[in-house]
């Protein structure tokens, strides 16, 4: 081989190891602006803590500087700036419980010489604190008149959740809810309860929590079997730390709230120590229909059962390509342009009020070439693009998902995506970070039945707090044959005309 030769491969060999340095630079790039975005910005990640988000970033950082000797300059964006509320906005719904009238000094000097000719109104925000109190319950004890051998007759004591407990139905739906909506761990509202008027023990206020939980399960149980014998389900995970007694001292193991609901309908959690398939097929236990979720293998390995259909969620699809939108915004920018043509016309078949059967009526006749012309746009996109880059994981995202992202198209009853179901497994995710972990893997299911009622009470509007403590109060005086239906988030009512 002559120099020249040897000149030029060694040149074309430069210019190749060149390219794929500035490849991995760009992949390098896209990964810590969405790592500082989820630190920074205001989307957090749910699965990801702040600690595990700055190791990996730092080990990027320092991996993009062994590449290239370049600095990477960090924006952070200005946070939005919203209508300011004013004050008497805010509280305008707040109950007037007092008026205070301030005379001058003047006036009550002297009230025969003024007369009132307007006056100015402002107002304070006060609260009612947490108060224990007691309710004294009195059942005379009678006796015959006429024959004293007869046994002296009282009334039934009345029947609680705890027999023999001093814990009314109100206190035990306060405990749950400060926990379970408030997200107060009990040692903290051992703590506070001090305050209340009387200590209350952690101890206790956990045993209450179980046997909330064991009185609900029956409304769980209905809850669950009427959404598996629906034909639409929303599905989805989340992942919750739990305290294993049998490991080390300390150390915590993951567990997985897994959850499912239908829209309109009631949400139920379940709790499973793993995240393996096998739990969806348990939970699901013989489920038919349509089932939606993201691209996770085990419902996709569900679906693929006789008489159950798979449906994507466009969401899932669209937030990968808006990350994307920083490193590639014109390519991002028209795949999202013609997403949201798709929720444009979701939501004026909402406000219209359209039947199942009409809504799929309008999708195949609006939807087709908006989504003909979104695939070949990810199409061609995808063919151009790094496959690890932010817009080349987005287009394979689309691309492997495309037959569930466009099924929707086929099912008036369906979504266009998955957030409903996100959205009922939000106050989870936020609880967890606030009680850290489960304290015991036996507890696991008693928060998801909890959860099930609280966040099922949540979207059908129904207050919690109510709906406990009337709840509460029922259960132990019904029968086997009373109707559990009545009694389930969606149906409740105190005088049983909800719906």
């Amino acid at each position: 081989m002559s120099s020249a030769e040897a000149i030029l491969e060694e040149n074309q060999q430069l210019r190749q190891s060149v390219t794929e340095k500035d490849a991995t630079i760009v992949v390098l790039q896209e990964q810590i602006a969405w790592l500082k975005q989820q630190l920074f910005g205001s989307g957090k990640s749910e699965r990801l803590d702040a600690a595990q988000l700055r190791l990996h970033l730092d080990e990027l950082e320092r991996c993009l500087k062994d590449s290239a000797s370049q600095s990477i300059a960090y924006e952070r964006r200005a946070p939005k700036v919203g209508k300011h509320e004013t004050p008497a906005e805010r509280f305008k719904d707040l109950p007037v419980e007092e008026t205070v009238v301030i005379e001058p000094e003047e006036v009550q000097a002297e009230p025969e010489s003024f007369e009132q000719i307007s006056q100015e109104e402002t107002f304070e925000v006060d609260i009612h604190p947490p108060k224990l109190f007691k309710r004294c319950i009195v059942r005379p004890k009678y006796r015959r008149k006429a024959d004293l051998s007869h046994p002296p007759i009282i009334a039934p004591a009345p029947k609680r959740v705890i027999d023999g407990s001093y814990a009314s139905a109100g206190l035990l739906a306060w405990i749950t809810l400060g926990k379970y909506v408030q997200h107060m761990p009990l040692y903290r509202q051992e703590k506070a309860s001090a305050m209340w008027g009387a200590q209350l023990s952690r101890k206790t206020m956990a045993d209450w929590a179980l046997a909330v939980a064991e009185w609900l399960k029956p409304i769980y149980n209905y809850m669950r079997s009427d959404l598996l014998s629906g034909g639409y389900i929303q599905a989805d995970e989340t992942p919750v730390r739990y305290c294993d007694p049998d490991q080390k001292k300390g150390k915590t193991e993951q567990g997985w709230l897994w959850a499912i609901s239908r829209p309109g309908g009631d949400v139920v959690f379940d709790w499973r120590l793993s995240r393996r398939h096998g739990e969806l097929t348990s939970l699901l236990d013989g489920y038919r229909g349509l089932l939606q979720s993201d691209a996770y293998g085990a419902y996709e390995d569900y679906a693929r059962r006789d008489a159950v259909t798979a449906l994507g969620c466009m969401a899932h699809a669209r937030r990968k390509f808006y990350e994307a939108l920083k490193s590639h915004p014109r390519e991002a920018a028209l795949v999202l342009k013609l997403i949201a043509k798709l929720y444009e016309r979701e939501a004026d078949y909402r406000q219209q009020g359209l039947s199942p059967e009409e809504r799929q009526a309008h999708r195949q006749d609006q939807n087709e070439i908006t989504l003909t012309r979104l695939q070949k746009v990810i199409s061609i996109t995808s063919r151009q693009a790094l496959p690890k880059s932010a817009i080349g994981k987005a287009c394979t995202y689309a691309i492997s998902q495309w037959p569930k992202l466009i099924a929707f198209q086929q099912h008036g009853i369906a979504e266009i995506d998955n957030n409903l179901m996100e959205n009922a497994i939000r106050p989870s995710a936020i609880g967890k970070k606030n009680f850290l972990f489960i304290g015991h893997p036996e507890a696991g299911q008693r928060s998801a039945i909890i959860y099930s009622i609280v966040v099922s009470c949540q979207r059908h509007q129904v207050e919690p707090l109510e709906y406990l403590r009337d709840v509460l109060s029922r259960l132990p005086n019904m029968t086997n044959q009373d109707d559990i239906r009545a009694l389930t988030p969606y149906q409740w009512s105190p005088l049983g005309n909800r719906h």
